[in-house]
């Protein structure tokens, strides 16, 4: 039925929504609004009220109850402080009704939990013209169906909405508690004009440094920061149809940009925040250690296609500043139906890994021997790999580091066994950066003909 209705609303022109006249003003008067105490919609689902400039437009809730969908009329007794106030989006509670565990609210936003409860990143139900010179398009969730067989079981469906596309989704969301949440998405995609460059499972999250950067802040600011790192994801995962997995450090650069990496019948991506140790964010309100990790597996074949990372400047964490997402080699034209399914992981574990080693750690600094003095014409990269596959092979086993960069910019490139550590090795590479061409390098350890690691590729800063 949805689908039906998806697809003729985008036979019609489309028709901006208006904000609500009853938006809240203010955070602090979304907060009274939104969790003070207030009755559930239906079961353990608590409504998010409209506010001016986050999540100005309303939308329409139903309860499905036993094959029977009830539209939502009227909302007293379902916001804080006794007020009323249009529903712009829910958040499913935990049983003990503390805290919530899945949220929908502003344009197709969502995220959920994870494993330690904590919110981080979120998810998207599509994007449009991400990364391009002319405004990217945000669809909006304009109705919900909301359908909730236990504390731990929620079954949404919604109709989508844009200038350029019009769509149906059906989210299958499962909470494993202490582990993650699970969501099984299904949509299809009606589009009404043609799209540049149409986002399939994208995902968005805050990156603003890391160990890499020994100064804190990347950009000018006015006192800096004391904590060793801040971010919510750490890097971008991807697995490709040809088994390739590849590993993309996360930057904050100086200019926004976008990098394409090759994913033909993709097996997975996503961003991972693989550094869960606290000592490195000493952050004791964030706990940004504790952020999930979100892993996008495709359901089918999705064809040929790159993943896409975007990443913009920002010297806030409050924002958003970095973007993935697939998109197929496949034009998306004005008339095209597009069928997709895919699964979301939140979770604190890295699915993106396996027996082959992955890159836990990298560290940057001026190339050449402590005792000299810095070059910047030179830059030393260090990589540690750990896995099970490395077990057992000491500096005798043939190891080597394998890297794409011209013989004539690599100064120094050298692997060993990571002392102390249990199935790790280190790579060290020294590079000269004058008359270096290519903007980025990759790096992976072998043994033979078999890859070790999975490919590191990093982004060389101006």
């Amino acid at each position: 039925m949805l689908v039906e209705r998806a697809r003729r609303r985008a036979g019609r022109p489309y028709v901006a929504p208006r904000p609500s006249a009853h938006a809240a003003l203010d955070s602090d008067a979304f907060v009274r609004l939104a969790y003070g105490a207030a009755e559930a919609v239906t079961g353990t689902v608590r409504l998010f009220p409209p506010r001016r400039g986050v999540a100005p437009l309303a939308v329409s809730i139903h309860v499905v109850d036993h094959g029977v969908a009830r539209r939502l009329i009227d909302t007293h007794g379902l916001f804080g402080s006794g007020q009323t106030a249009d529903p712009a989006g829910w958040r499913v509670l935990a049983p003990d009704a503390r805290t919530d565990w899945m949220a929908f609210l502003g344009a197709s936003y969502f995220r959920c939990s994870g494993t330690s409860n904590r919110y981080g990143l979120s998810a998207r139900a599509i994007s449009v013209d991400t990364g391009l010179p002319e405004p990217e398009e945000f669809p909006v969730f304009t109705d919900f169906w909301i359908e909730q067989p236990s504390d731990d079981h929620v079954i949404t469906h919604a109709l989508l909405d844009g200038p350029s596309l019009a769509g149906a989704y059906a989210i299958d969301s499962w909470r494993h508690e202490g582990v993650d949440v699970v969501q099984d998405v299904r949509c299809a995609l009606f589009l009404r004009r043609d799209v540049q460059r149409l986002g399939i499972a994208p995902q968005t999250s805050m990156f603003l440094y890391d160990q890499t950067r020994a100064d804190g802040m990347p950009h000018p600011h006015p006192i800096g920061d004391w904590r060793p790192q801040v971010h919510d994801s750490g890097g971008l995962a991807i697995r490709t149809g040809a088994g390739e997995r590849i590993w993309r450090p996360l930057h904050n650069p100086a200019q926004a940009r976008v990098n394409a990496f090759r994913a033909d019948h993709p097996g997975g991506f996503g961003l991972m925040q693989r550094d869960r140790d606290f000592t490195n964010y000493e952050d004791d309100e964030l706990f940004y250690e504790l952020r999930p990790s979100l892993w996008v597996q495709p359901q089918g074949d999705w064809g040929t296609g790159s993943v896409m990372l975007y990443e913009m400047a920002s010297v806030s964490e409050t924002v958003d500043n970095i973007g993935a997402f697939w998109v197929s080699d496949e034009p998306a034209r004005a008339g095209q139906r597009r069928d997709m399914a895919y699964r979301l992981t939140w979770t604190s574990a890295d699915p993106s890994t396996d027996a082959n080693a992955h890159c836990c750690n990298l560290l940057i600094g001026p190339a050449g021997p402590a005792d000299t003095p810095p070059d910047p014409a030179t830059r030393k990269y260090v990589f540690d790999f750990r896995g099970d596959v490395l077990a057992g092979l000491d500096d005798a086993s043939g190891v080597q580091a394998l890297t794409n960069l011209p013989a004539s910019a690599v100064m120094g490139l050298r692997a060993h066994r990571l002392y102390g550590r249990k199935n790790s090795w280190r790579v060290v590479l020294d590079l000269r950066l004058t008359g270096l061409a290519q903007k980025e390098f990759r790096v992976f350890l072998r043994r033979g003909t078999q890859a070790l690691s999975e490919t590191v590729v990093v982004t060389l800063e101006d």
